[in-house]
């Protein structure tokens, strides 16, 4: 049995080294992922350096996860600095092959450092933070391309082996992953074209393990608006953090749930454990 966590840790350096409230809330979810152990840890938006993580980074980490690789992808030029990013990290001992992709995405996606797949001899590991379609929906246009791309790209590692793939993938599929459809339809992360993308990318031969486990389950979010101090109280979140696997390995699928992140709002870990 193998487990798996994924985490949109919005900054790395803040969970790790400041001293705010905020930072201290991460620094307990981290302490809740160090207790589960995983084999394979995913990191989004890490919002490091091009260099990737300084010494006091990697120390921490060392701290939190001992016996673990670290491999990473940041932004770089044009894109902006400091921006997206993601991690994996990787137990010792589980043989793996880094790949960081570029899938033909369009503007400065690719080189947002927002893919990171492991390749291992059973399966593609594959971590993403997806495009958000912004403010007046001004990305949105990218965002169906990128969408496009990235289901082509998983689609072909899935023809090599079978594939797991994490992340924040910026959408809530259905009107029972969120608290309050009615109201958002046009809000990025629930308009038409971002769940016909997720639609699709399912449609390509991936399953939605969340699902598959929990069935039409509601009230299960994995985010709650940081500006909204009443979110997390009220449950008033979004699933947009999701654990997909290769429809032919569904079977495998054993546990998929949110882990409890205390009162921290914003991203929820999200754990996977599988019988590979």
């Amino acid at each position: 049995m193998l487990k798996f966590i994924s985490w949109n840790i919005d900054s790395l350096n803040a969970a790790l080294t400041s001293d705010s409230s905020r930072a201290q809330l991460s620094r307990d979810v981290l302490e809740t992922i160090k207790k589960q152990e995983a084999d394979i840890i995913a990191i989004q938006e890490t919002k490091l350096p091009v260099t990737g993580p300084a010494a006091r980074h990697t120390e921490a980490l060392e701290a939190y996860f001992p016996g673990y690789q670290v491999h990473w992808v940041s932004s770089e030029p044009p894109a902006r600095k400091g921006y997206a990013g993601t991690m994996i990290l990787c137990r010792e001992g589980l043989q793996a092959e880094e790949i960081v992709p570029r899938i033909g995405a369009p503007d400065t996606m690719d080189s947002e450092g927002r893919l990171l797949v492991l390749k291992t001899d059973q399966f593609y590991f594959v971590n993403v933070y997806t495009p958000n379609a912004g403010d007046g929906l001004r990305r949105l246009g990218d965002r169906q391309e990128w969408d496009r791309r990235y289901a082509d790209y998983l689609a072909s590692l899935d023809q090599d082996r079978p594939v797991i793939a994490c992340g924040d993938f910026n959408v809530a599929h259905e009107e029972i992953d969120l608290a309050n459809p009615e109201s958002n339809h046009m809000s990025a992360g629930f308009t038409d074209e971002e769940r016909e993308g997720f639609t699709n990318l399912l449609n390509r031969g991936f399953v939605d393990t969340f699902r598959y486990v929990h069935g039409d389950v509601r009230g299960a979010y994995s985010w709650w608006a940081q500006r909204v101090r009443t979110s997390k109280v009220n449950n008033t979140g979004w699933r947009i953090d999701y654990f997909l696997v290769s429809e032919r390995i569904r079977d495998r699928v054993k546990r998929s749930e949110m882990l409890d992140s205390g009162p921290r709002q914003d991203h929820a870990p999200i754990l996977l454990e599988a019988d590979l």
